[in-house]
């Protein structure tokens, strides 16, 4: 059953909906090799929400619920992950009133044309909340939050992720200085943690 998805739409049902697919369509279990490396019995498969339409619509009306009040010029994070996130939360941006910009985070420096890391109409000096999907042990998003501190000049405001494992990755973010916000974290989808 899809949500009502237009302007009235309420976050907090939202939030719920987002929940409820992230439970019927993103949790798989199984054995599965993490990008942290490490091996789980269950996996997120993020893409299961960040590809399909309604699942992005209300992750995105739900982060930038999360965003109001915020002084925020941009969102972004590491490709793939973010890529669908940050395009859509800035897009929706203008229908709300606020406009933000999106970058993306390459894992390694692009050997053609401008040849950055960092992608996307990013300022020095812009205050931006990186975003990642699924939080493991924050390697990811640090690596994130370096790039575009060095490259770009940016202050990163928060990190924010979709959903968090519950591995380590909240405290490292935080130990490193940085706020950080988890939509979800896996016991709120039923996951017994590991």
């Amino acid at each position: 059953m899809m949500a009502r998805v237009g302007p009235a739409s309420d976050v907090a049902d939202l939030r719920i909906r987002l929940r409820d697919l992230l439970i019927e369509r993103a949790i798989k279990y199984g054995h599965f090799v993490l990008a942290s490396g490490q091996t789980s019995s269950y996996f997120v498969d993020k893409t299961q929400i960040t590809l399909m339409g309604e699942g992005l619509y209300c992750l995105t009306r739900v982060i930038l619920d999360q965003l109001e009040g915020m002084n925020v010029d941009a969102v972004g994070g590491m490709t793939v992950g973010a890529d669908p996130v940050a395009g859509a939360v800035a897009a929706l941006s203008v229908c709300h009133g606020r406009p933000l910009d999106a970058f993306i985070v390459r894992k390694e420096r692009n050997k053609r044309g401008t040849q950055q890391r960092v992608e996307g109409p990013l300022q020095s000096g812009a205050r931006v909340v990186v975003l990642e999907d699924v939080i493991t042990t924050g390697g990811s998003a640090l690596a994130a939050v370096r790039a575009v501190e060095e490259e770009r000049g940016a202050k990163v405001v928060e990190v924010l992720a979709m959903v968090d494992r519950l591995q380590g990755g909240r405290e490292a973010v935080v130990e490193a200085g940085y706020d950080f916000t988890a939509l979800f974290t896996v016991e709120d989808l039923g996951v017994e943690v590991e």
